[in-house]
């Protein structure tokens, strides 16, 4: 009988001009309090394609769906999807592939 894994990875991305999207895999739930995420504003979309410029540094924690983020100006492709808490720096263009429609919670740092 297999057990499931609950590990926590973050990984950063870098990307042009020192910005990189950090993707941290099923972080504690101690965390997410912490954060306050239950809090933040919900949003969600199906499946296509969305162009987005980042004017405000972005932390999302998606509840379900997966995403590729193809950044502007780079080959770069950064996969995530349900259970990951993932950060967009402010100044980022980037187009997400909607493979799995999405439902997250969200919140914008315009610092």
């Amino acid at each position: 009988m297999g057990t499931a894994s609950t590990t926590n990875t973050m990984e950063a991305t870098r990307l042009p001009a020192g910005l990189s999207i950090t993707v941290e895999k099923n972080p504690p739930e101690a965390r997410l309090l912490q954060l306050g995420v239950k809090s933040w504003p919900k949003w969600g979309c199906p499946p296509g394609r969305f162009p987005l410029k980042f004017d405000a540094a972005l932390t999302c924690y998606l509840v379900k769906g997966r995403v590729r983020a193809a950044v502007k100006g780079s080959r770069e492709c950064v996969e995530f999807g349900a259970g990951d808490l993932v950060v967009f720096p402010k100044g980022l263009s980037c187009t997400w592939d909607v493979v799995v429609g999405v439902d997250k919670h969200y919140n914008f740092d315009p610092s």
